[in-house]
């Protein structure tokens, strides 16, 4: 498709990095619209969602390390390497990086935990769904084998020389079903928090569709990786379990009153 946005000699500006960028400033936008209308702190939340990208930057390499220990382990000097540094690495494991930091920096600050994950999961979705588009153009995360009249065939000696997408070959359009499923889910999502809720129905919500969503999605994911133990299903669909399992409980939860209107 079209990996780079330009390149000067050996310097290039991919194109995913720009989506991942524009997708963090769109979510950041609406996260602290939200913010402001739950009366959360803007100047912590503003932190807040710096700090969590970086960690989940750090969760996303980690996890792409651990699914495919076999290769770094025989070829550790790949860790560090500037093609390293350019991929994106596991969603999963950036979401659970950062909600985990998140969880650590909003004790500390006295945020409410449930209703500060609540504003940030509509921009979560949201971001999600802009920086699929540049997956889309680079290459990675692609689809399996398709036969259908939607089907997309990579020609583009770049993308492959960057992330490995089979070339000449009609794929599923997996990057771009996500992000169409995503964003909906965020529009969905923001609709919601405009109407009185409980606290953690939001997040709930956002684990438990986006869960069902990716399982699915990855039924048309080309997966170089199997998880050991996982049978026929991926690493991620496993995590979107136990994630789909925490939603459904938030969502089902007895304790806690509706929040007041928002202002």
């Amino acid at each position: 498709m079209f990996p780079k946005v330009f390149s000067i000699g050996s310097f290039f500006l991919p194109t995913y990095g720009v989506f991942v960028a524009a997708g963090f400033l769109s979510g950041i936008w609406l996260t602290m619209k939200l913010a402001r209308r739950k009366g959360l702190d803007p100047e912590k939340v503003m932190n807040l969602a710096v700090y969590c990208a970086l960690a989940g930057l750090l969760g996303a390499k980690l996890l792409m390390f651990m699914m495919d220990f076999g290769y770094y382990s025989q070829n550790p000097g790949r860790i560090f390497s500037f093609d390293t540094l350019l991929s994106a690495g596991v969603y999963y494991g950036g979401f659970l990086g950062a909600f985990g930091f998140a969880w650590l920096y909003m004790k500390r600050q006295g945020l409410p935990w449930l209703r500060t994950t609540d504003t940030f999961a509509p921009g979560v979705a949201l971001g999600h769904a802009v920086g699929r588009i540049g997956c889309f153009a680079a290459g990675c995360c692609w689809g399996s084998s398709c036969d259908r009249p939607w089907g997309v065939t990579f020609t583009n000696p770049e993308a492959h020389e960057l992330t490995g997408v089979p070339l000449g070959v009609k794929l599923h359009p997996a990057q771009l079903y996500e992000s169409v499923v995503v964003g909906l889910l965020a529009w969905w999502l923001y609709k919601q928090s405009l109407k009185p809720q409980r606290d953690g129905r939001i997040l709930g919500w956002y684990l438990l569709l986006y869960s069902v969503a990716r399982f699915a999605i990855e039924f048309f994911r080309y997966h170089e990786q199997r998880f050991p133990l996982g049978g026929p299903l991926s690493w991620t669909q496993w995590i979107a379990v136990g994630l789909a399992l925490l939603g459904a409980g938030l969502l089902t939860r007895k304790r806690g009153a509706p929040e007041s209107a928002p202002r």
